[in-house]
């Protein structure tokens, strides 16, 4: 368990901001419920000029992608820890956690679709909460979201035109395209096409 805590970022304390150890001129990328790591770990592999954050709430869950990320290191001997990271907390407030202006990307993939009309606001993509990323991020960031369920697709388009803001890149069938973010998928990713589920994703860029 040792070795596997030099993979975690602790939760900041009172008046503390999250960053990256030793790379503050390198764009840092930031995956919020990042599950088992699969989708992270791709992109870090692929991209190791940039640096990665997964935040995930469930510690078990969170176990399973260090447990991934340390295998890799030694079995393939590619190195992942200078360039990515973990956290383990539920995101209250982005400006809690990141200073304005200081992420190049977030990432939010098939995320917890609370589908009762009351819970609305506890959508990781409801416009307050887009409005945070926003502000997190630099000119030129994105915010990348997937989810295979389509009334929070709904919901995700109208919150992002109610934020005054638009799709870079859209689709409601990703694999039937040949948009990038296809290349790189999550574990729920990965089952939903095998069972021949359409998903749908949108890109905005600040």
């Amino acid at each position: 368990m040792a070795q596997l805590q030099r993979w975690m970022i602790d939760a900041p304390q009172a008046q503390e901001k999250i960053r990256f150890p030793g790379s503050a001129d390198r764009d840092l990328f930031v995956e919020i419920g990042c599950g088992k790591g699969d989708f992270l770990i791709a992109r870090a592999l692929a991209h190791p000029e940039y640096d990665y954050i997964g935040i995930e709430g469930q510690e078990t869950v969170l176990l399973r992608a260090l447990e991934k990320a340390q295998q890799i290191e030694d079995g393939e001997g590619k190195i992942l820890s200078d360039h990515l990271r973990f956290s383990c907390l539920f995101v209250r407030s982005m400006q809690d956690l990141f200073d304005d202006g200081s992420l190049a990307g977030i990432y939010l993939n098939f995320s917890d679709p609370w589908p009762k009309a009351r819970h609305a606001k506890r959508r990781l993509t409801y416009r307050e909460r887009l409005k945070e990323y926003v502000r997190a991020l630099k000119p030129g960031g994105s915010i990348e979201f997937k989810t295979d369920n389509d009334p929070l697709f709904e919901f995700t388009l109208e919150e992002i035109a109610a934020c005054g803001l638009a799709p870079a890149e859209m689709s409601r069938d990703l694999h039937s395209t040949d948009l990038p973010a296809r290349l790189v998928m999550t574990e729920y990713e990965k089952k939903f096409r095998s069972a021949g589920k359409a998903i749908n994703y949108v890109k905005v860029i600040v």
